[in-house]
């Protein structure tokens, strides 16, 4: 799962129809570019969550153009020119398990609705791919004018089509577990705040907000900042311990290669295979 928020918390990502295009376009553009399968995105007012799956070791270049792009055609927008991301890297979460990854699914799909600000998942105004993973509907999203020029590389118009991946499952038993918990997580939210006289926002409200605007919450600092998810606490060591044997194998190999010795880096190098030309092992 890629999360990245606004720079200072803005809401720079606040729902209205150009914002929203925007995004659609970058992501299914950048998802064509580097072969990412997108499972699902949700972009709240200064954040956003986006799921996908990355076959093709492609990640990284990925997430450099999606941010790169969002953050150009976005300033165009909003008439600005600083920084539009946080300066904290983006963070990037690897589900280990099924369960995990629909764990993700329902987080993501139903962050407005736990941030009391709508009181279910198709009321919110912005971007979430949830109708359109659950109905297996492509979105087709034309070419933003305010940016991007008419005879320019960059497509007229680009296909979005959110996708489960065959490595997590039947799609059909999956959508459905969704549709359950996601119910099961709008019931039971609506209810806690009934009982406890708590208003949502409302999608008129949301729209009505600034984009200079930000929460008024203070923002937790100096927590983990995990990099993979797993239910099952095996699972979660075995997959750190794999990480902490590919930076060691890593470490190994460049420290070979700078003495100029021939050596094969582990599978998922990526800097110095892409701008060093190293050779990387196949992922085994």
């Amino acid at each position: 799962m890629l999360t990245r928020r606004c720079t200072q918390r803005q809401f720079l990502l606040r729902p209205d129809p150009t914002t929203n295009a925007t995004f659609l376009y970058c992501l299914a553009e950048a998802a064509q570019r580097f072969d990412i399968e997108v499972i699902l995105p949700s972009v709240l007012s200064n954040h956003h969550h986006t799921i996908c799956f990355d076959r093709h070791g492609r990640i990284i270049e990925f997430v450099e153009h999606l941010h790169k792009f969002i953050a150009k055609a976005m300033n165009a927008h909003r008439g600005r020119w600083e920084n539009f991301w946080s300066t904290e890297p983006p963070c990037l979460v690897r589900m280990v398990e099924t369960n995990d990854v629909i764990d993700k699914l329902v987080y993501a799909a139903t962050n407005p609705v736990k941030d009391g600000l709508v009181l279910r998942v198709h009321h919110w105004p912005g971007v979430n791919g949830l109708s359109a993973l659950l109905n297996q509907r492509p979105t087709i999203v034309q070419r933003p004018r305010h940016f991007f020029r008419a005879v320019g590389s960059m497509p007229a118009e680009v296909t979005l089509s959110l996708v489960i991946p065959p490595e997590l499952g039947d799609g059909d038993d999956i959508r459905r577990i969704l549709r359950e918990r996601i119910a099961d997580v709008e019931e039971n939210v609506a209810a806690a705040r009934t009982s406890a006289g708590m208003p949502i926002l409302g999608r008129r409200r949301v729209l009505q907000q600034s984009w200079r605007d930000r929460p008024s919450s203070r923002e937790p600092r100096r927590g983990l900042r995990p990099r993979v998810a797993a239910r099952n606490v095996w699972a979660r060591i075995e997959a750190l311990l794999r990480n902490r044997d590919f930076v060691s194998a890593y470490r190994a190999a460049r420290a070979r290669w700078r003495t100029g010795l021939a050596v094969e880096f582990p599978a998922g190098t990526y800097w110095l295979r892409r701008h060093a030309g190293v050779p990387v092992a196949s992922p085994g």
